[in-house]
């Protein structure tokens, strides 16, 4: 009998928070989530040397975090430095770094998810940013190795999630963002056949999505937000239909003229 009161009262209390959970979600769609304050919270940021990295300092300089910058490039880490000065950053610090080298992230700053997190845990305080893509999202014809990678890093941010939140870690936060093309030259020459519903992003609107949502601790930031009506599509309409689908909205052919990122000269 005990055992039985026992499984009633997980069952209830489950069922309590659930029902708590989606009130929660459903109030912060009609009431914008009040944005926490990030003057002063180290913000590191991988690939600050140009594109999205170099915006996303900028706007964290204006908001007064101190600014750890990474990238492989020196020159163009050293400008974003000067650029986040003038834009009113106090503290900044600039560091040249293959990410891709194990040996030179521990060199730099003892730092990556494996090394930050145990600080993270045991502060209960962090939030981990992972900027992957659309194309973490679904497969796209002539993208095969870059949709193994971005699938592989929201696999990767929501497992860190989940980890975090086995262990009550309640103050770290966790905001996964899937963009569509971004106009940062890397996908040059890709199209869209639907412009108004997936336009090519330009970066600056990006990057205020992606502060946003940092600061309002969103889970998921999907870009346009009419991918998020596709996700759903994707989870209840037959597999041929969602291909037909792709090829009415021009995915399929999205690659085609794909000329690549120019290098400078």
């Amino acid at each position: 009998m005990s055992s039985n009161l026992r499984s009633a009262r997980k069952l209830l209390v489950f069922l309590g928070k659930s029902l708590f959970s989606i009130l929660e979600a459903l109030i912060f769609v009609l009431i914008p989530r009040p944005r926490k304050n990030v003057a002063g919270e180290i913000v590191l940021i991988t690939g600050s040397g140009s594109g999205l990295g170099r915006l996303l300092a900028l706007h964290f300089a204006r908001l007064g975090s101190v600014l750890v910058l990474w990238d492989i490039n020196t020159e163009g880490n050293e400008e974003t430095l000067q650029m986040a000065q003038e834009a009113g950053a106090t503290r900044v610090h600039a560091y040249t770094c293959d990410c891709s080298r194990k040996e030179d992230v521990y060199r730099v700053a003892n730092q990556t998810y494996k090394a930050f997190l145990p600080a993270m845990i045991a502060n209960d305080h962090g939030h981990l940013v992972c900027i992957s893509s659309s194309a973490g999202l679904v497969g796209v014809n002539g993208l095969a190795d870059y949709c193994a990678s971005k699938y592989a890093a929201i696999g990767f941010a929501e497992s860190m999630f989940v980890e975090t939140f086995a262990l009550k870690q309640k103050g770290i936060k966790t905001t996964i963002v899937c963009p569509f093309f971004i106009k940062t030259g890397m996908f040059e020459g890709c199209t869209t056949k639907c412009p108004m519903l997936l336009p090519i992003l330009e970066p600056d609107y990006v990057v205020r999505k992606i502060v946003d949502a940092i600061l309002q601790e969103k889970m998921y930031l999907y870009i346009p937000k009419f991918l998020y009506f596709l996700m759903f599509l994707r989870s209840v309409l037959p597999i041929k239909t969602g291909l037909l689908l792709g090829d009415y909205l021009g995915v399929l052919e999205a690659m085609e003229g794909f000329t690549g990122q120019k290098k400078k000269v």
